[in-house]
């Protein structure tokens, strides 16, 4: 009997391994079969019930290396050797309450402090989440695991990611290249959570098809987003109006996060933050949830809550001076 089984390609090149070495470790588990891997399609040869049993262990290589973004040696004894097909799903080693899920080369990804997992616990419950709080404490990359968590379960079908146009003393127009070149500086930290939450195969197939799209918050204007995981980075320079409308682009099916920090608002003296404003405006609403982040929820170097606090007391005194 000769089957062909499809590999999606942004997968392939993980389950083969590097030099085909997890192919090679397979044609020694299965040495009564011929395995011939070419592209994303892999040949296989024997008798059918040899055929069969392989076909059920392959999909559960797949499936563990599609959650977990690894695939070792000690992964596929296991798997082909286990009887238990979702046993890999039963990894309470890793998977705690408070993992998220399981970024590149299985890199666990988990909330790390208490409101961080009050984020993860409010999407339970809500629809809009609000992240509001200082540089560092996880508000970005909290949300863009949650978004890829949801695609990868098939809870949502694509990934828009947005954030404004808009940074301390710069200008779009003084940077070089075609839009996208003058854009991407501002979007790289959504880039850069990305990268470390799945293979750059997969990260590149995702962006080319749309799955996971990066936008810059002026394309917002005129879509219904349903179907889809919508996080807005940076809110604190979206102005009253554009976050209205990005608020209203809600479809069905849909989650929204939003996240920033009151503390560092770059737009013109004139314009009002549309953070600021809709704390006040939708807080009682059923289905929205502020969260407020805090100095103890930074997970960066260990110097950045001391220079946030500084800044802090800063503030607080130069306010202080000003009333008096």
């Amino acid at each position: 009997m000769e089957k062909i089984i499809v590999i999606e390609p942004h997968l392939a090149v993980g389950i083969y391994g590097k030099n085909n070495r997890n192919i090679d470790l397979l044609r020694n588990i299965y040495p009564t079969l011929k395995l011939t891997a070419r592209g994303n399609e892999l040949k296989v040869n024997g008798t059918d019930e040899e055929v069969a049993t392989f076909e059920s262990r392959f999909e559960l290589l797949t499936a563990f290396y599609d959650h977990f973004e690894r695939l070792t040696e000690t992964d596929i004894l296991n798997i082909t050797a286990n009887e238990d097909e979702h046993f890999f799903l039963l990894d309470k080693e890793q998977n705690g309450s408070d993992v998220i899920l399981h970024g590149r080369e299985g890199k666990v990804i988990k909330a790390l402090t208490p409101n961080q997992k009050k984020l993860v616990k409010s999407l339970e419950h809500n629809d809009m989440i609000f992240a509001i709080g200082p540089a560092g404490t996880g508000k970005t990359y909290t949300a863009v695991a949650l978004a890829v968590r949801a695609l990868k379960n098939k809870q949502v079908k694509r990934i828009i990611l947005t954030r404004p146009a808009v940074e301390a003393g710069e200008n779009l127009g003084f940077l070089p290249g075609d839009m996208r070149d003058k854009l991407d500086p501002y979007l790289q930290p959504l880039y850069d959570a990305l990268r470390d939450m799945m293979p750059m195969a997969k990260l590149v197939a995702y962006l080319e098809d749309k799955t996971i799209e990066i936008a810059p918050l002026a394309f917002m204007r005129g879509r219904t987003l349903d179907n889809a995981y919508v996080i807005l980075d940076e809110a604190q320079n979206a102005t009253e109006s554009q976050l209205k409308m990005f608020l209203t682009r809600m479809g069905k099916n849909a989650k929204f996060f939003i996240t920033g920090d009151i503390t560092q608002i770059d737009l013109p003296r004139h314009q009002h933050s549309g953070l600021v404003q809709a704390q006040h405006i939708l807080r009682d609403i059923k289905g929205i949830e502020f969260i407020i982040l805090d100095n103890s929820d930074v997970v960066r170097h260990h110097l950045v809550t001391k220079i946030i606090q500084r800044y802090e007391n800063w503030e607080a005194e130069k306010k202080g001076n000003t009333e008096a």
